[in-house]
């Protein structure tokens, strides 16, 4: 803020804008992988390929949500004999 440039201004408020992100990011930086965010996008991935089809966008989204959260399924309205 000091220098008196403006990109150099600009960038010192960004970096004051999302300052608690940024020192989030290096107090959890030991404590997460990238692996475990991989891993729900390679589940997500195989859920809407094998949701193929289905027009709805609501469909997809209780399939996903099935699927990455073993949600259980909903009860039936119908009784089948």
């Amino acid at each position: 803020m000091r220098s008196r440039i403006e990109p150099m201004e600009t960038l010192a408020k960004m970096l004051r804008g999302h300052r608690e992100l940024i020192l989030n990011w290096f107090r959890l930086r030991k404590k997460f992988n990238n692996g475990i965010v991989e891993g729900l996008n390679l589940k997500l991935n195989l859920t809407v390929k094998k949701s193929y089809g289905f027009r709805p966008f609501e469909t997809l989204q209780i399939a996903s949500f099935h699927q990455l959260g073993d949600l259980p399924e909903p009860a039936f309205t119908h009784e089948f004999y």
